[in-house]
């Protein structure tokens, strides 16, 4: 698999940071969480198609943040439009839920800015913790988490959890669905577009060997509505991701080593040897 070493002209000084924020059905949400925001280079705001004015309430909240409609539905096709339209260096992903706190931001760029490529959120490393999650996705995420750190051969202690943050020049690495491709004709959630995306990351940047980093972070209560997550079908989706992921990261380790063995010389027609 091919290591990232990241990029040697990245702006670790004084980093333009791009908070990204997908939001379905989320206007109280956002007119609390935006104003706390701290100042950045911009805020972009990725509607899945909300009919309670999530739009209009972030622009109430926020003057200058920058929307964008999401093509399909789902928290994956969100991101993959978040990372097209980001002109920063380093990218946040935040939920709007208020579930994410907005002063752990700064530790988030202070791993960047000390060498990590990836700064991965940890409800569960010390300093870390959740009011929000249930006995049973806490289980669920262990057995998870596991299955991660046995397949990519890691130590990290929270899979699925969203709040994160990396550098910007890391995105082609993700090799995410395209967002503007059509919906399926049945309805059914392209894959990559669900909840599986934040397992798909880890992934890759694991698979990649990017310099990672666990940030420990509080997780809060949802201030007001339901989460579209779904204990137990999302969590089989991120199961099927993890193999998914895996077996394509050994296809791809296989192919490089193929690659990078020396030509065979064997005889032409005529007797001589030439390079195979």
């Amino acid at each position: 698999m091919t290591v990232y070493f990241g990029s040697p002209e990245r702006n670790t000084e004084d980093p333009l940071i791009s908070i990204v924020v997908p939001a379905l059905n989320e206007a109280l949400n956002l007119s609390v969480v935006l104003p706390q925001l701290p100042r950045v280079h911009e805020v972009i705001l990725v509607d899945g198609g909300s009919v309670d004015g999530s739009v209009m309430a972030a622009r109430r909240a926020l003057p200058d943040i920058i929307t964008v409609l999401q093509g399909r539905k789902g928290k994956g096709n969100s991101m993959a439009a978040w990372f097209a339209r980001a002109t920063g260096d380093i990218v946040i992903m935040f939920d709007a839920d208020g579930s994410a706190d907005p002063a752990e931001i700064d530790r988030f760029v202070g791993a960047l800015k000390s060498g990590a490529d990836f700064a991965k959120g940890s409800r569960f490393t010390a300093g870390g913790g959740s009011a929000d999650i249930t006995t049973v996705r806490r289980i669920g995420n262990r057995f998870l988490n596991s299955i991660f750190n046995l397949g990519f051969r890691t130590r990290y202690s929270d899979l699925c959890y969203g709040y994160n943050a990396f550098w910007a020049d890391l995105i082609p690495l993700l090799e995410l669905p395209d967002h503007t491709s059509p919906a399926s004709a049945k309805g059914k959630m392209l894959w990559g577009d669900g909840f599986e995306i934040e397992t798909v990351i880890n992934c890759r940047f694991a698979a990649a060997k990017v310099a990672i980093t666990e940030v420990p972070s509080v997780e809060k209560l949802r201030m007001f509505g339901e989460s579209n997550l779904r204990a137990v079908s999302d969590g089989f989706r991120v199961l099927r991701t993890l193999v998914t992921e895996w077996r394509r990261a050994r296809s791809v380790r296989r192919m490089e080593r193929r690659l990078a063995e020396p030509a065979v010389a064997k005889p032409d027609s005529a007797g001589e040897r030439i390079a195979a």
